[in-house]
């Protein structure tokens, strides 16, 4: 029996990082935010952005382009594109965007994972990349494992069996 060698590579909260075979990619904490992986059926590299808001055009001040659908989806696919990937491979698996607050009045904050979930299929739409599966909505939180070996996205929720997509 070999050592399994491979690594996890941990992606925080409004971040984007790059998986090589081996190793698995993961991130925690999707409550309204989203995490979008991005990987071919034959590629050795996929990544994983953790997102918190819809569109960068909403805030002033945002550095931070993994933190939007739009800017955080189109880095991951350039730096995608960057390690010899074809756009018209790729391939993305989604979970997150859950109502984890009520809000009582004519408020938008509730429906933030909502919107993020529109702005991430509309984001992956413009790229032409197709979701093989999603976990999306509902009102718990979920932690996501992605293996770039199988291409199985494993979603944890607390009290929950895990699934995978």
């Amino acid at each position: 029996m070999g050592v399994d060698m491979a690594e996890v590579i941990k992606v925080g909260i409004a971040d984007c990082k790059l998986c090589k075979k081996p190793d698995k990619i993961t991130t925690i904490g999707l409550g309204s935010c989203i995490g979008v992986v991005i990987y071919t059926a034959s590629d050795d590299y996929c990544g994983l952005v953790h997102i918190m808001l819809p569109a960068s055009s909403e805030i002033k001040n945002n550095q931070n382009r993994c933190k939007f659908a739009d800017t955080g989806i189109d880095d991951l696919v350039s730096a995608l594109e960057k390690k010899g990937m074809r756009k018209a491979s790729m391939t993305a698996k989604i979970a997150g965007g859950a109502t984890m607050f009520q809000f009582s009045g004519n408020t938008d904050l509730g429906s933030i994972g909502e919107r993020n979930i529109k702005a991430v299929k509309q984001r992956l739409a413009y790229h032409r990349i197709r979701i093989a599966a999603e976990e999306c909505g509902a009102d718990f939180g979920r932690t996501i494992v992605f293996d770039n070996g199988t291409k199985e996205l494993q979603v944890r929720s607390t009290g929950k069996p895990d699934r995978i997509l």
